[in-house]
Order: structure tokens, then C-alpha cells, then sequence
């Protein structure tokens, strides 16, 4: 098992409309691909951290689910559209998938 997140950080006063947004692509956009997002975790920079990060985190079998998933996710038209809003609200150049294993 592995954890993939991917993680942005929103601009100043944007974070909730960052939130909403990342809301609608798991319920809209995600729960398209091979991976259950219903189960995917959002957390928000506090202590020690940005307070604009934002990562959406869910868990996946290895790295083939996640190709999977990118491939998915290029063909759903709605992400194309999601995406143009969502570079309304993010620091540019701050988006980052990171991927652990569980141990």
C-alpha cells in the first residue's frame, strides 16, 4: 500500500474557495478513476507549515493505480474546466504529488 498526495497552496484569502473546489473534484472528477477517493483525506497547513498548503491525500496499491489514475484523469472533460478555476486560487508552480509507502 501507498499514500499519494497531492498538494498546492492556495493564495492569500483563496484557501476556502481552494477547499471547495478540491471537494468537487473528488465528488465530480475523482470518483471517475480506479482509485476510491470517497476515502482520500484534505488537510491544511497549521503549525510548522504554510497555512495556504493544502493536500488531498489518498491511498493506492502502487504506482501502476496512480499512472492509471493519470491517464483517467486527462480524458474526463470536467477536469480540463476545474482545472482553469482552480488556477484562479493557487499559487502558481506550487502543485506536487508526493508518494509514500506504508511500512
Amino acid at each position: 500500500m501507498m499514500i499519494a498526495r497531492w498538494q498546492f497552496t492556495a493564495k492569500f484569502g483563496y484557501k476556502d474557495k481552494a477547499l471547495a473546489l478540491i471537494k468537487e473534484w473528488n465528488d465530480e472528477i475523482g470518483s471517475q478513476t480506479n482509485i476510491d477517493v470517497s476515502s482520500s483525506r484534505i488537510v491544511t497547513g497549521s503549525v510548522g507549515a504554510s497555512e495556504g498548503l493544502v493536500e488531498n491525500e489518498m491511498n493506492i496499491e502502487g504506482l501502476d493505480d496512480l499512472q492509471q489514475f493519470f491517464n483517467k484523469i486527462a480524458t474526463v472533460e470536467m477536469h480540463k474546466e476545474w482545472g482553469r478555476s482552480m488556477g484562479e486560487v493557487i499559487v502558481d508552480g506550487s502543485t506536487r504529488w508526493e508518494v509514500f509507502r506504508v511500512v
